[in-house]
């Protein structure tokens, strides 16, 4: 888990993904159009890849991937995240950690 939140820590967004994933694909789609630039894990790429998926299952990531990070938090999975845009608390929360200067 530490690696985990280590990865989580260096940029204001983190997407761990599987490259093959389509929700994954859906949800750093959304992160570019609102010109957000994310650090991307590609765990089906890692060389840790199994070690990160144990550890997002661990923190509750069901499925795994995408899991997102903002500002070094869990902020959710792909239905978490969609539901923070349309509600419009995802903006904000980019605001927050710096990742959005609008």
């Amino acid at each position: 888990m530490d690696m985990v939140t280590t990865l989580a820590s260096q940029r204001a967004v983190v997407i761990f993904s599987k490259s093959t994933c389509c929700m994954s694909h859906a949800i750093k789609r959304l992160f570019y159009e609102q010109g957000v630039s994310p650090a991307i894990v590609e765990i089906d790429h890692d060389i840790n890849g199994k070690d990160i998926e144990w550890a997002l299952a661990r923190l509750g990531c069901s499925p795994p991937v995408p899991a997102v990070f903002v500002g070094g938090k869990f902020i959710g999975t792909a239905e978490t995240v969609m539901t923070l845009h349309l509600n419009g608390s995802l903006k904000r929360l980019l605001k927050e950690a710096g990742a959005l200067w609008l």
